[in-house]
């Protein structure tokens, strides 16, 4: 059975047992299955700073022009901004439209405080590391791409000298892609307890009084991926969009349960390469980087959730007021990269500038969980989108992969990165150096 149909059933099976056990008061038996789908979680989060690392090292290492490279970081940085900016739009078009606050009452909402968003200059610094050994340690996302970036380059500027440093990472890439299909293989059981702890802890209660909000940002999300990433993929890529959402199906499923774009790489490196045909010179770069800066999800609920809050407390936003929450937004989506909570810190934000009180916050905090798994799915689509047009764009995709639109399956997950499926993109991959 392919992977995505497991990952679905257990998604749906998890649901219904969970709100069963809501409804018939068994919270607990809910929360006791959980472990199972923390212990998923940490497997994967496992992967994150080797995959990281070794994927931007060989990625980078493998772009002999480094003209290559900055063309990458261009259309790549371009367009996360730009779907980014249209993410917010669609969300305040949507809240604008539906007036999901309508009728609600924040009167009783409890005070909170913002956290302060790192400045210009701190971000700037923050991402260089000044011990890459600790970055790997802690798991600073940003340090790591930065160090990571920069150990490729070197590589490649060292030429004949650095063969034996590019052969071992080469190796190591591998091993780390097999590590990562063995962890991927236990997706359907971890999806399962995570989707009956949600239903279980929080059943119908908390959703009713905001079933608004949740349906705009879940529909706002929707029509994100279907216009925005399907005409991204039709306009500019001039590929069959259709392809592109069945080849990437597998990370947005593990995304929507997992809440974390960046737990969710391994899977959308997999899937990317092996589903929809991009090289690994490209994905190894572009995934990563989008993992930490595009918040297309998180934009569009920004959006949403500031006009909610405006019309909850009474306040008629105006035209300049919308533009400056499409730009606050937007740039605040690479502000926070990194900083945990950074959702509730881009909202904070976003209310700030444009004058609105931060008390609304605890309400949206309430229902967090249940915006954040769309969110985050939408993020993870988007950084599929974004590598096959770049790729594209590159004349590095394999069309023939993506043509084929391959779905993984359970035993896919045993087959090595150079075997069956992997071998074109890696051929194509080791074709660009």
């Amino acid at each position: 059975m392919q992977l995505w149909k497991q990952i679905f059933i257990a998604l749906v099976a998890g649901l219904v047992i969970g709100v069963l056990l809501n409804q018939t008061g068994n919270a607990d038996i809910a929360k006791s299955i959980k472990p199972l789908g923390d212990l998923f979680i940490r497997g994967i989060k496992m992967l994150i700073v080797p995959l990281i690392f070794v994927s931007l090292v060989t990625g980078v290492a493998s772009l002999q022009n480094l003209a290559t490279m900055g063309r990458l970081s261009l259309k790549t940085v371009a367009l996360y901004l730009a779907t980014t900016a249209v993410a917010i739009s669609i969300g305040l078009g949507l809240a604008v439209v539906f007036e999901p606050g309508v009728g609600v009452d924040l009167g009783s909402a409890k005070a909170v405080t913002a956290k302060e968003a790192p400045s210009l200059i701190d971000i700037l610094l923050g991402v260089v590391p000044t011990n890459p050994v600790e970055a790997l340690a802690t798991g600073n996302v940003l340090q790591i791409i930065v160090f990571a970036i920069l150990f490729g380059l070197s590589i490649t500027l060292a030429g004949d000298a650095a063969k034996p440093v590019r052969a071992f990472f080469e190796s190591a890439a591998e091993v780390v892609y097999k590590l990562t299909s063995v962890v991927i293989s236990f997706a359907p059981y971890g999806v399962f307890a995570l989707m009956v702890w949600v239903a279980g802890t929080y059943g119908m209660d908390v959703l009713a009084p905001l079933a608004k909000v949740i349906a705009m940002v879940y529909l706002g999300c929707f029509v994100h991926a279907m216009v925005v990433y399907g005409g991204m993929i039709r306009l500019l890529a001039r590929l069959n969009p259709v392809r592109y959402f069945q080849g990437s199906i597998e990370p947005v499923m593990v995304a929507f349960t997992s809440t974390s774009s960046s737990g969710t790489l391994p899977v959308t490196m997999m899937a990317a390469e092996r589903n929809l045909g991009v090289p690994r010179s490209v994905s190894s770069f572009v995934l990563p980087l989008g993992a930490t800066i595009n918040m297309d999800g998180t934009a569009l609920y920004q959006g949403v959730c500031a006009v909610f809050i405006a019309q909850a407390y009474g306040v008629d936003l105006s035209s300049g007021q919308f533009m400056t929450i499409v730009l606050t937004a937007t740039l605040a989506s690479i502000g926070t990269a990194g900083v945990p909570g950074a959702g509730l810190i881009m909202l904070s934000l976003v209310l700030a500038s444009v004058g609105l009180p931060l008390e609304g916050i605890a309400i949206i905090a309430g229902i967090d969980r249940v915006l954040d798994m769309a969110r985050t799915a939408l993020n993870v689509a988007g950084d599929c989108a974004v590598s096959v047009t770049v790729a594209r764009s590159e004349g590095q995709l394999d069309q023939d992969v993506y043509d084929t639109a391959h779905v993984l399956r359970a035993d896919d997950l045993g087959t090595s990165a150079t075997g069956e499926h992997a071998g074109p993109v890696t051929e194509t991959a080791r074709a660009v150096s």
